[in-house]
């Protein structure tokens, strides 16, 4: 799906879009891109449905979790030379 912007630089988001995501979005930009990222109406719910397992996990089992899948990743990039 594309679009473009209007003479006063305003971009048309169909309405099935709108819909589907709601009204308001966040713009994040990149060196190469923007996405539309659309904002949550309960932004704490959101994050607590992110979260997930999360909550009953302690901090040291999240830290050896984030350090396997960072030795994992290295181990990876090694492989690929």
């Amino acid at each position: 799906m594309s679009t473009e912007t209007d003479a006063q630089g305003r971009l048309y988001i169909p309405k099935a879009v709108r819909e589907q995501y709601g009204e308001q979005y966040h713009f994040v930009t990149y060196e190469d891109r923007i996405e539309l990222v659309p904002v949550a109406d309960d932004p704490l719910a959101a994050v607590r449905r992110a979260a997930g397992d999360l909550d009953d996990a302690s901090i040291e089992s999240i830290s050896g979790d984030i350090e396997a899948a960072a030795k994992a990743d290295a181990r990876q990039e090694d492989a690929d030379g």
